[in-house]
């Protein structure tokens, strides 16, 4: 599992905006000179993911900006579509970039993975948020399973 100090793993997220769907590489989201809060969720449209993760996020956007940080995203083992239609329904559009980790390369490498095969889901992403500076991790809050306590918007604001 990734840790506290190392680099962030290459991958390629995908990302929907008004031009289509476009990559996102890891490299260029956690490049030098940049200061990134992200979350990461079992899935879209989940009960507490849609009820209290990200919208802990977005009422959180102006403190946690103010912190210095240049981008809070979220990223899901889900499609870009998905995570598009997710991010309009939680009103986060400005606020929290909504990238898709479709095939779950970034979240394998990160070492989170989460099997939700009993529940149909297949394999997923463990909750968890971090602080990455410069492309290192700086803070990894990985929750335990079925909690919400070390990687809301309010935990990530007191770890900044």
């Amino acid at each position: 599992m990734a840790k506290v100090g190392d680099k962030v793993p290459s991958a390629t997220l995908m990302h929907k905006g008004a031009d289509g769907i476009k990559p996102m590489p890891t490299d260029e989201l956690f490049a030098a000179g940049k200061k990134v809060v992200v979350f990461a969720v079992p899935g879209a449209f989940t009960p507490t993911c849609s009820a209290k993760h990200v919208p802990s996020f977005v009422a959180n956007f102006d403190a946690i900006t103010a912190k210095g940080v240049d981008t809070i995203a979220c990223i899901s083992v889900n499609d870009a579509f998905v995570m598009d239609a997710w991010g309009k329904d939680q009103n986060s559009d400005g606020k929290v970039l909504m990238l898709a980790d479709g095939n779950g390369d970034f979240t394998e490498k990160m070492g989170l993975v989460m099997d939700g095969s009993k529940f149909g889901l297949g394999k997923r992403s463990q909750r968890y948020a971090m602080v990455v500076q410069d492309g290192v991790i700086k803070t990894l809050n990985v929750e335990a399973p079925g909690a919400f306590d070390v990687s809301s918007g309010d935990a990530i604001l007191k770890a900044l």
